[in-house]
């Protein structure tokens, strides 16, 4: 809630009360990614080698003691050092999360529990942006921050009552050396998708609020979001068992291609409907995207690295998003939003390249040698 409420909030913070520019907008939001990035990899490999719960509510502290400091910005440089140390926590908080939740899930019903996981994820993307953009239309910053600090204590209060699984044996875990201790090899390629899936996904949390005012539908941009993540959430419980059920091919291609034409219907959008629409389509096509690749990358890795699997997924994930959010932020300063939400939607669609060449061939190859291998084994 407190991330989702930020996203949408800070872009208008700092051009209103800050007055920066567009391209320092994205900046606000890349500086919170790279942060966010160095501890991901770090998280991933602490939580399978110390103590989880000091983990976890060390994160949730650091995130809400940052969360506090937000009334106390006035300068544009005190927000961007405060948001490198707020990303720490956010960095080190979700994967934990993740990592957790991962654990808690039976194997044979990874897909259908990681999309639940995702779905609470959903509910405050429904939530966050609505309330965050309502309050700043009609209150004050101070109102604002205040919600937040409300928000990021419930997650420190929450995280101290989580049941926290054991981390599994460690065998072979000391004998890892080099990049490998930080990085899980297997969850790299569908990472590398997600990445691209991440760079345009920067442009709605990042600008839309700033988009929409600039073509008079700024009363909608709340509802916006709204219909975005309704349509995960709706869509999610389902999404998960089709999953684990048929794979994640029947929905990664049309999740990729209704992304795309969302971003393409967004970047051409002048009245409300069509506004709202390329909100459900892009909900739709990113809850489809984003726990289909998660799932992938942590079923790639083995038990005892599945905590470094989630770090090194989310860390690509939140580098694609942070270079996304400066490199488009910088487009639209040298061209318009309407610019910017085409090359986006241009830019996912390579996703489904990605995706075949580095996941969907591989499994196609395996599944052909396969008969082969039975019938061996059968013999």
């Amino acid at each position: 809630m407190t991330f989702y409420i930020l996203a949408v909030t800070l872009p208008i913070f700092v051009t209103d009360t800050l007055h920066g520019e567009q391209q320092q907008i994205g900046l606000v939001m890349t500086i919170f990614i790279i942060s966010t990035v160095i501890l991901r990899p770090l998280t991933g490999k602490w939580m399978d080698e110390w103590n989880r719960k000091k983990i976890v509510l060390f994160s949730l502290a650091l995130f809400m003691i940052c969360t506090m400091l937000y009334p106390l910005v006035h300068e544009y440089t005190f927000l961007l050092a405060l948001r490198f140390l707020h990303g720490i926590g956010f960095g080190m908080a979700t994967t934990a999360a993740g990592a957790i939740a991962i654990e808690l899930v039976p194997d044979r019903r990874k897909g259908e529990g990681i999309g639940y996981f995702s779905l609470f994820m959903s509910l405050a993307m429904v939530v966050g942006p609505f309330l965050g953009l309502t309050i700043m239309q009609t209150h004050n910053n101070s109102l604002l921050f205040g919600v937040c600090i409300v928000f990021a204590l419930l997650a420190f209060l929450i995280g101290v009552t989580i049941r926290i699984p054991q981390a599994i044996s460690r065998v072979n875990v000391q004998s890892v050396s080099g990049w490998r201790k930080f990085i899980e090899p297997r969850a790299l390629p569908i990472s590398l998708a997600g990445t691209v899936l991440a760079f345009s996904y920067g442009a709605i949390t990042t600008f839309l609020s700033v988009y929409a005012k600039s073509i008079g539908l700024d009363t909608y941009a709340s509802y916006f979001f709204m219909v975005f993540a309704l349509m995960i959430v709706i869509s999610r419980p389902f999404t998960g068992k089709w999953f684990d059920r048929s794979g994640p091919h029947l929905l990664v291609y049309p999740g990729i291609l209704l992304f795309t034409l969302g971003m393409i219907l967004l970047s051409m959008a002048s009245s409300p409907v069509l506004f709202l629409v390329s909100g459900g389509m892009l909900g739709l096509g990113f809850g489809a995207m984003l726990p289909s690749f998660q799932t992938i990358a942590i079923q790639a890795a083995p038990a005892h690295r599945r905590g470094l699997a989630t770090g090194t997924y989310f860390l690509l994930f939140d580098s694609g998003y942070g270079i996304g959010s400066y490199v488009l932020g910088a487009v639209a300063s040298k061209t318009n939003y309407h610019t910017m939400y085409f090359i986006a939607g241009l830019v996912v669609a390579c996703s489904a390249i990605l995706y075949y060449g580095l996941y969907h061939r591989k499994t196609a190859s395996s599944i052909k040698q396969s008969p082969i291998t039975i019938s061996k084994n059968i013999s």
